[in-house]
């Protein structure tokens, strides 16, 4: 075992005993050599088996309600200042819901996701929203997930009552440089949602967007952040560059770029469920099977406005790589 592999196999020792990585553990992660991938894998895999074993939870979303939203957040083709309208479309009929809910339980998919554009929910919303929960339940007793925008206590009560299992909110970079991504609202808004929707009970959902600028101090903070409000679950997303974006110092990772920082985060958050999103198919390329040693957890089909692989074809990734699709007992 050379000097590196001991620091790596370290720093595998401290996230296994719950110690945060320093700011000088997050550096070495970030310029390991492209030779020593495999020992850095190793590494996270080491983390990522005692919790999670070699186990995939397979995520469907469904982007129910897409455009028309009035926020500026500069990565988003859905925003009020993108000038995309090919990202818009109306809340969906409940048939095609309750269709493309069926689709993800007949699939077997350990959670299905439901995306609603906008940012506060208002009274007519929610109770909508709810609506379909109790309809999808009804049917399909699978876990749901929603991301609706900034939550009151209350509305958070409303879903929780209605069956809603996670709330997903992204904190997306670090408390630093949220204002470079968005001015529409502030980082402590997305806080204080998770905050409301923790306090009724709900799992908690917030992941990041890799890619925009942000630089490897940032990481330190997205993981102090993601830690401090008890995201139960986090995805991570490479910076995709959707028509209408506006981020201005984006940068398109490379394969190896993609795994490192996917180590990194279950280095940082051992006992958390790590789920390799948006990007993953396009950055990761031939090393996409790579991707199972860190996360434990896949999108398939989508991501709201940009396009996945099919569920047939995460499922024979995950089996030939020698991992297991995690099924639910409903």
């Amino acid at each position: 075992m050379n000097g590196n592999d001991k620091i790596l196999h370290v720093l595998s020792d401290k996230a296994l005993t719950g110690e945060p990585l320093s700011q000088e553990d997050i550096r070495f992660v970030m310029n390991v050599g492209q030779e020593e991938i495999l020992s850095l894998l190793q590494a996270a895999y080491r983390v990522r088996y005692r919790y999670f074993g070699n186990n995939v939870r397979i995520h469907v979303l469904d982007n129910v309600e897409s455009g028309a939203c009035s926020e500026d957040c500069a990565y988003c083709g859905q925003s009020a200042e993108s000038g995309n309208r090919d990202a818009v479309h109306p809340f969906k009929e409940i048939k095609a819901i309750l269709a493309e809910a069926k689709q993800a339980y007949d699939a077997q998919a350990f959670r299905h996701c439901l995306v609603f554009s906008g940012k506060e929910l208002g009274e007519a919303r929610i109770e909508n929203i709810c609506r379909v929960v109790r309809e999808i339940k009804e049917r399909f007793p699978m876990q749901i997930c929603v991301s609706a925008g900034i939550l009151s206590e209350a509305d958070a009560l409303k879903l929780k009552q209605a069956g809603v299992n996670r709330y997903n909110h992204n904190l997306n970079t670090s408390s630093r440089y949220y204002g470079e991504i968005c001015t529409t609202h502030l980082f402590e808004d997305r806080v204080r949602t998770i905050k409301n929707a923790k306090s009724v009970g709900l799992e908690i959902c917030s992941g990041v967007i890799v890619g925009m600028g942000e630089t490897i101090d940032d990481y330190k903070l997205m993981l102090d952040e993601l830690r401090g409000v008890g995201a139960d679950s986090v995805p991570v997303n490479f910076f995709i560059p959707v028509p209408g974006h506006r981020v201005r110092n984006f940068s398109l990772p490379d394969p190896v770029d993609c795994l490192k920082i996917l180590c990194l985060f279950r280095l940082g958050l051992p006992e958390t469920e790590i789920r390799a999103s948006a990007g993953r198919e396009k950055y990761l390329k031939s090393l996409n099977p790579f991707c199972l040693y860190p996360a434990n957890s896949l999108f398939t089909k989508g991501y709201l406005t940009v396009g996945g692989e099919s569920m047939e074809q995460t499922r024979e990734m995950i089996e030939e790589a020698g991992f297991v699709v995690e099924r639910v007992e409903y």
